[in-house]
């Protein structure tokens, strides 16, 4: 018995390593993009029954385990406020650096609101660069004003 998503995940973690899955392949199979394919697979989205399916065909997931790919998670990954994980304090470090510049110039250019998560996409690849290769990330959302009422 499954009893939380994070358990599902770790079984997708488990098969990916095990079969040497990419994630750009999952994406592949059910037709979205490598991001939104990588988050709900490690259980930050949600599958509908069709790509639920196909993910645990690859995965070889059980019929429980496929079924919670399509309940909608609890979502946040982190497990600790400040992240412990190299790579992910280098964003936490980021936000804590660039937060209050990012939030000043998308207040100045759209004004008094904030940039979606939920209508939201996210790019990322390898820019090829002489004195050693870049990260380029690219992340879009919607500007949602404040509302007076």
């Amino acid at each position: 018995m499954i009893s939380n998503r994070d358990e599902v995940t770790q079984l997708i973690l488990s098969a990916k390593v095990r079969k040497g899955i990419k994630w750009s392949a999952v994406a592949e199979l059910i037709g979205l993009s490598k991001e939104w394919t990588t988050a709900a697979c490690l259980g930050q989205m949600t599958f509908n029954k069709e790509q639920a399916e196909k993910v645990g065909d690859l995965f070889e997931l059980s019929d429980e385990a496929t079924a919670w790919l399509q309940v909608a998670p609890y979502k946040g990954s982190l497990p600790t406020a400040v992240p412990t994980d190299p790579l992910l304090y280098r964003w936490y470090e980021i936000v804590s650096v660039y937060g209050s510049t990012i939030k000043e110039l998308i207040h100045e250019e759209f004004g008094d609101g904030i940039m979606s998560a939920i209508d939201f996409s996210m790019d990322i690849n390898r820019e090829e660069d002489p004195k050693g290769d870049r990260v380029n990330v690219v992340l879009s959302g919607k500007f949602l004003p404040y509302k007076t009422y």
